[in-house]
């Protein structure tokens, strides 16, 4: 069975996070079976896609990478057989919203019925499914001293599906806030001053640095003002990294 792996992201206008997801999609491909010159297997390839902000739909660049996808390993060309291809599409997406459950499945639908049976497109479960998220969301609380911490998550108006993210702060001892819908960053914060807390961090609940995570860092720049006596502290985001390949792989094996 020949097998590629392909990362759906968002998208955005900004490069940084269309360089985090290459830097990612090559930690994902160190993780691919290795074969006896302990290389890669010419049977697999990690490639990289955007729901928005590309070219061409997803649909589209889902076909493109299966004809290329399974003569190439992670950069080499080489032909196979394409009767037993099996492409599987990871979607990098924290929240089950719109894109995760309506979207995304949608196109995928478009690209198998356009590439036939020849090549069998798999949709994996979304990131912020994983069970282990939160692990990497507690080294990242571990590393900041705060007296309290909201998680800022970008937020959906699908019924339900901030339930996860609630859920996961309340294990991480935060509060949630949201980017796109209530409640707000800000009245979060206003909560929290108001029960006297003097050390408020905020995790910001996003892949990769880009656009919103500036305007965030913008808006605590103003909190700060309206909350003098409030010390504020940004997290980074997850980012690229070995744990979060990790999971992505084990995604793809669930």
């Amino acid at each position: 069975m020949s097998s590629a792996y392909l990362l759906v992201s968002h998208g955005s206008r900004d490069r940084r996070p269309e360089i985090a997801m290459r830097q990612l999609a090559k930690l994902v491909c160190h993780k691919l079976p290795k074969n006896s010159n302990n290389s890669s297997t010419d049977e697999h390839l990690v490639g990289i896609a955007a729901l928005e902000m590309s070219p061409q739909p997803l649909h589209e660049q889902i076909q493109q990478f299966a004809k290329s996808a399974f003569g190439d390993t992670c950069g080499g060309l080489r032909g196979l057989s394409s009767n037993e291809n099996r492409l599987k599409i990871v979607p990098l997406f924290l929240l089950p919203g719109v894109h995760v459950m309506t979207d995304i499945p949608a196109e995928v639908a478009l690209a198998q019925q356009a590439v036939g049976q020849d090549t069998i497109i798999e949709l994996q479960p979304y990131l912020g499914s994983h069970p282990n998220l939160e692990k990497l969301l507690l080294k990242q609380i571990a590393a900041i001293k705060a007296e309290a911490w909201i998680l800022l998550a970008h937020g959906s108006r699908r019924p339900g599906s901030q339930e996860t993210v609630s859920a996961m702060a309340a294990n991480l001892g935060a509060m949630d806030a949201y980017w796109a819908v209530p409640p707000s960053l800000e009245s979060r914060v206003k909560e929290l001053v108001a029960a006297g807390y003097k050390e408020i961090a905020i995790l910001p609940y996003f892949l990769f640095a880009g656009g919103i995570t500036d305007a965030i860092a913008a808006s605590i720049e103003e909190l700060k003002l309206q909350f003098s006596a409030v010390n504020f502290q940004l997290a980074q985001p997850l980012g690229a990294s070995a744990e979060l390949a990790e999971l992505i792989w084990d995604l793809t094996h669930t």
